[in-house]
């Protein structure tokens, strides 16, 4: 009788134990989304860049889509960015405000929705943190570098807690299919 009474005091326990690690689990979960949000909203700024304009304001409808598909980039040609280079003048931007052309050629503000085909959707955490790391597209340091003006040697310097955040906020928006044209070299060509 004994071995029984410990049993289901053992088993009991085991039970109230798991309740208490999934309920802290999820309301971890809660809050490390909205310090996501704050650092992705606030902190980090990501949809100065990364939520095109309509107009003077963000496009409420491209929350952190990237450069629209069907916008054009910058406009110049190689003489106009010689000069203005000789006057300390080295970055244009679209209308937009999304696309960014300099002496690097030509960025497109990536789509960081969780869309599966044109966003972050098929990325893991590893490789959004490593991106974050190495300024490595998808964190694999056989890619191409990530671009100007994205600040990623102030990225690179995040905690983890504060990168997982802002990967955990950004698994919870809404996916936008919206498929970012690829960087330019400086001569208008796909790197």
């Amino acid at each position: 009788m004994r071995k029984k009474h410990v049993f289901i005091t053992i088993a009991f326990l085991f039970v109230c134990i798991v309740v208490i690690f999934v309920i802290s689990s999820v309301e971890s979960q809660e809050d490390m989304v909205k310090r996501g949000k704050y650092l992705v909203d606030a902190v980090a700024a990501c949809g100065y860049c990364h939520t095109p304009r309509a107009g003077a304001d963000y496009d409420p409808n491209m929350y952190l889509a990237g450069h629209p598909s069907d916008s054009r980039g910058p406009r110049y040609n190689v003489n106009m960015m010689q000069q203005l280079m000789e006057q300390d003048i080295f970055m244009f931007t679209s209308t937009k405000l999304s696309a960014f052309s300099g002496p690097f050629g030509t960025s497109f503000a990536s789509n960081l929705t969780p869309d599966k085909l044109t966003g972050l959707g098929e990325w893991t955490e590893k490789m959004f943190i490593d991106a974050m790391r190495t300024a490595k597209h998808q964190g694999n340091p056989d890619n191409r570098s990530i671009f100007p003006p994205m600040p990623t040697k102030h990225y690179a310097q995040m905690t983890d807690a504060d990168l997982k955040a802002i990967w955990a906020y950004l698994r919870t928006i809404k996916p936008i299919k919206n498929d970012v044209n690829p960087v330019l070299n400086q001569f208008g060509r796909p790197f």
